[in-house]
């Protein structure tokens, strides 16, 4: 029976979410108020994550240890601060599904990007191509063209560009295996992402890895919009290595602690690196000798002391990750951005196009919505959605993203937006 003052889809959708097991942890979250004490839909945790109620005593605990036992909290303080970055190593392996050894947080994604490139891109006369998509998050374009000019090579050869080869943009597995054939003997470094930022396309990263290996290129991957999404297993994919941030899924903070990831075959690796005091092996760190011995595994890459006050809300949500179980929330994930899909795809076709797969293997949470009158309408869309305390983003250049995440949206939001802009599309005609 429809409750009072609710109708059959509002009454279906709050009672779905109130039988969702993982609907507690919405508590666990500061949701954003509008101007009249109403809560937010929020749909920009692909772009920065909600913080978590407990962060702020996490970050506050560390600042009482620094103010009450200064330099001693390296060691006596709730969480002593000398292996500070060991008390998120298992949790972050969970998440992503790697070993402990293969994981670390440290710097921004797109220096962990860098460091990596020092070690598994070396180009040579023979292979000096690096192989990424066309619409790269600039970011991720910027700083392998600057690799490649870096070695002295022309971007222009030596950057391989995947296009979209399929009519919502997005690149079929079709598209890679052939560049791969056609260029394979003169990539050194395949570069791609999780998650495409920009359609929402996820990628398989075990597939991709294993063609670009048969074809003896290295494999990384940006998984910015991948980590805390998807259902990773790195080290099955047998991918060399991977960043991410973790301000957007990781629910992290502003310039959060980013991440990487170093496959267990390179724990010992002699290929270059840029090294720093903390990535030399903590058995003799404190020796302060002159030659550089690194940790194994992705410790290694490390080049100071971790940054306590950052790590702390890392610390918090990989907590709420570990509690909430990964494989669980990818399942959620797929549930309500289905909802969500659908609802669009019944009773907005008319006005939005879907840019992100239909396939659930092929999406993470994201959908990347394009309005059918244009860029101009699509603008004036975003605005008013985000007017009337529905939050999404946009990305030029004409795509509105709406990311369901499963920690804290639910169905009722969805049913929200999209009655939204219905009313928004009727006011136009």
């Amino acid at each position: 029976m429809t409750k009072p003052g609710l109708d059959a889809d509002e009454a279906r959708a709050l009672a779905e979410d109130a039988a969702d097991a993982l609907a507690p942890f919405r508590d666990e979250f500061q949701i954003p108020k509008n101007p009249d004490g109403s809560e937010q839909a929020y749909f920009t945790g692909n772009s920065l994550g909600l913080m978590p109620r407990a962060t702020r005593a996490a970050v506050a605990a560390e600042l009482e240890d620094w103010e009450t036992l200064a330099v001693e909290a390296h060691f006596r303080g709730k969480h002593p601060w000398m292996p500070y970055h060991a008390f998120v190593r298992e949790d972050l392996a969970a998440l992503v599904g790697a070993q402990p050894s293969e994981v670390v947080a440290m710097n921004s994604l797109t220096a962990n990007l860098h460091f990596m490139m020092v070690s598994f891109y070396r180009p040579t006369r023979e292979r000096p191509a690096i192989l990424i998509e066309k619409h790269a998050f600039p970011s991720d374009r910027y700083a392998v063209e600057s690799q490649v000019r870096f070695h002295g090579y022309d971007p222009a050869t030596a950057l391989i560009e995947l296009e979209g080869d399929q009519p919502d943009g997005t690149i079929s597995d079709a598209a890679i295996e052939r560049a791969l054939d056609e260029h394979g003997a003169r990539i050194a470094l395949v570069m791609l992402p999780g998650v495409q930022y920009r359609t929402g396309q996820a990628f398989d990263l075990r597939k991709i890895t294993e063609a670009a290996h048969g074809k003896g290129c290295i494999v990384g991957f940006d998984l910015a919009h991948a980590a805390g999404n998807l259902a990773l297993q790195l080290h099955d994919s047998g991918c060399d290595f991977a960043v991410w941030c973790s301000y957007k899924y990781l629910n992290s903070g502003p310039g959060a602690v980013a991440g990487a990831f170093v496959h267990e075959r390179h724990a010992r690796t002699e290929r270059p690196r840029f090294a720093g005091w903390w990535g030399h092996d903590q058995e003799s760190r404190f020796r302060m000798g002159p030659d550089f011995s690194a940790t194994p595994g992705a410790e290694g890459w490390q080049l100071s002391n971790p940054p306590i006050l950052a790590l702390a809300p890392l610390r918090v949500s990989l907590a709420i990750f570990r509690r909430a179980g990964m494989d669980a929330l990818r399942a959620k994930s797929i549930v309500l951005t289905g909802y969500f899909e659908t609802l669009l795809r019944e009773r907005l076709d008319r006005v939005l196009e879907i840019a992100t797969p239909r396939e659930p293997e092929r999406r993470g949470c994201q959908l990347s919505l394009r309005v059918r009158g244009g860029r101009d309408d699509g603008r004036a869309l975003f605005d008013h959605l985000n007017a009337i305390g529905i939050v999404v983003d946009w990305r030029e250049p004409d795509v509105i993203r709406a990311a369901p995440t499963p920690l804290y949206n639910r169905r009722i939001d969805c049913l929200r937006f999209v009655r939204e802009v219905e009313a928004w599309a009727r006011r136009r005609g």
